[in-house]
């Protein structure tokens, strides 16, 4: 072995130092190298995801607007028998008080008329019985 003066074992300390440095960040970069490919990597999956769905959703919106238009249809045809009845049912109570003669309209509103009078007669009387001060106990 040949004898290593301060100076040159400083010189192979900083050499050294300088390739532990260079390796460090050679494995950096190769290390972000790789993290940059795998983010490439997702990305492009998620694109090709995103590419598979948007296709998925263009076959399936005719389906979906046929589907809609079946379910409006059907709809529009449960509510008709339904307005068909209530027109019915307004019809025949038209044609019902049309075919009502003025006498019996007259005698319909003379029955209504006594039974206010009877029921207007019934709470002077009540009154009457209660004069104003005292109570009475409703049953």
């Amino acid at each position: 072995m040949l004898p290593v003066d301060g100076r040159q074992l400083e010189n192979v300390k900083g050499e050294l130092l300088k390739l532990k440095k260079k390796e460090a960040a050679d494995c950096q970069l190769c290390h972000n190298v790789a993290r940059t490919e795998e983010r490439k990597k997702q990305k492009y999956k998620e694109i090709a995801d995103c590419q598979t769905w948007h296709s998925v959703g263009r076959r399936e919106e005719p389906r979906k607007q046929k589907n809609k238009e079946i379910d409006d249809w059907q709809r529009e045809e449960l509510k008709k028998p339904k307005n068909n009845e209530i027109e019915d049912c307004q019809t025949s109570q038209q044609e019902r008080k049309a075919e009502e003669t003025e006498e019996q309209r007259n005698s319909r509103l003379s029955d209504m008329a006594q039974r206010s009078q009877e029921r207007r007669a019934e709470e002077n009387r009540r009154a009457k019985e209660w004069p104003i001060g005292q109570t009475r106990r409703v049953t």
